[in-house]
């Protein structure tokens, strides 16, 4: 992703494969762009083959540059918290191992103050099977994932993965957070 002009903020999170991610925020109204990648790993410039293998540390992740005036850090955490299983260590459904962890990685100590609020809040409020698993952390060394991860879903919605795993969580988007998405 290229240089932020001053209207515009990074968010990097970790809710399982990249592919259902991004293919959520994608659809969000002041979302502007989205990136899978890999972050907070300790090897530099990892491929997906070494990710899942799951010696480099990486989580999936996906990088949102957005509009604030738009679209909020916070709202942006709401849908994550309702798009992935924030209770599961290491794992997104069946897909297994630390590179499917939950994630919040920041940008700034704002980011991780309101991304703490937010989990003490879903904590709180009961609705959780479970404790929150969410690590939040500054992020670092993060990298792009290969061109053919890029917009995925988009590209393949028939594929097996993505009409079983990712088109229930877009729905799931949609029909929560009417309000948030984009205008056809």
């Amino acid at each position: 992703m290229n240089a932020t002009p001053a209207s515009t903020a990074i968010a990097t999170l970790a809710g399982g494969c990249f592919w259902c991610t991004e293919a959520v925020f994608l659809e969000v109204e002041g979302v502007l762009a989205v990136e899978s990648g890999y972050s907070n790993g300790q090897t530099v410039q990892p491929s997906y083959e070494q990710v899942c293998r799951g010696d480099t540390g990486h989580a999936e992740v996906i990088r949102i540059r957005f509009d604030p005036a738009k679209v909020s850090f916070r709202e942006l955490l709401e849908i994550f918290f309702v798009v992935h299983d924030p209770t599961t260590p290491n794992r997104q459904g069946n897909d297994v191992g630390t590179q499917y962890r939950s994630g919040i990685y920041t940008h700034s100590d704002e980011q991780a103050r309101i991304a703490h609020e937010v989990i003490a809040e879903l904590q709180a409020s009961g609705t959780l099977r479970g404790k929150v698993v969410t690590e939040v952390e500054p992020e670092r060394n993060y990298w792009p994932a290969e061109a053919y991860h890029q917009n995925y879903y988009a590209r393949n919605p028939g594929q097996g993965y993505c009409a079983f795993v990712a088109a229930p969580k877009v729905e799931k988007f949609r029909k929560t957070f009417a309000a948030l998405a984009k205008r056809a």
